[in-house]
């Protein structure tokens, strides 16, 4: 965590390319983190639709604020909907309760429909504000702030690297998948297949474990001891508090919401 990230400064992991505008950019990172796992304990806790559906509209309200842009972001939700979709389907076959009707001798019960629609609002509405709030940091931002919060040292190390070095290793992996199909692979259902795909597999554990002993020795040769020194520490703003304050009062309304209509 060698430097955080200023209000108008570009990410490390893109040159060039600026953090995404909106009301929860400039928001302490620490709060955004803390304010996604409260957001995520209180949503998973309910079970009135009511409450649900203004969960559901307070994160499309942070989605708003956030800056993402609406369409690739509610796209990107559709992946996980699609899975979603196929189990509110199902359900309703599988929950006793009051029949809504009966397809092919299974009845399709009012109790499953409810489950299933409960489970989709709780989903969507934690992985939509965790878009939000979460999602929109750059990498190195975010392990900043997860050692701020005095997460274990070695957690935000594995954080980091596995950030950096996953898709190093996706473009060895493409590599070595391109050097196949020159000497003229083809993968089929056959021993050949399975042997030469285990070759692929061994070699890039090979290939890792040799990075690794690369770049552990890069980093002792520039004074690496185990820690990221910190170049800029995180403080609360006004803002900062308006925002945690905003945001605990939205919560505690969901709860007694919860509390009034259950």
């Amino acid at each position: 965590m060698a430097h955080a990230l200023g209000p108008n400064e570009t990410t490390l992991t893109h040159p060039g390319s600026r953090r995404i505008a909106g009301l929860i950019g400039s928001i302490d990172p620490r709060l955004r983190i803390l304010a996604a796992i409260l957001f995520a304990m209180v949503v998973v806790g309910l079970s009135s639709l009511m409450t649900l559906g203004i969960a559901m509209g307070l994160s499309l309200g942070l989605l708003i604020l956030s800056g993402l842009p609406l369409r690739a972001t509610l796209k990107r939700m559709a992946m996980m909907d699609s899975f979603i979709v196929f189990m509110v389907l199902l359900l309703p076959f599988t929950v006793p309760g009051d029949p809504m009707f009966i397809l092919w001798g299974m009845p399709a019960t009012w109790q499953g429909l409810w489950q299933g629609v409960d489970i989709a609002l709780t989903a969507n509405a934690v992985i939509l504000a965790l878009m939000t709030l979460v999602g929109t940091m750059e990498p190195v931002t975010l392990g900043h702030a997860l050692h701020a919060l005095r997460l274990p040292e070695t957690l935000v190390h594995l954080l980091m690297f596995t950030i950096r070095y996953i898709e190093v290793l996706r473009e060895e992996y493409l590599r070595l998948r391109a050097a196949m199909k020159v000497r003229g692979f083809r993968p089929g259902t056959n021993w050949h297949s399975y042997r030469s795909f285990g070759y692929l597999v061994g070699m890039m554990l090979v290939r890792a474990i040799e990075r690794s002993e690369r770049i552990l020795q890069a980093m002792k040769c520039r004074g690496f001891s185990g820690r990221f020194h910190l170049l800029q520490d995180f403080t609360l703003t006004a803002k900062d508090r308006r925002f945690a304050k905003v945001f605990a009062g939205a919560l505690g309304l969901l709860i007694c919401l919860e509390i009034a209509w259950h």
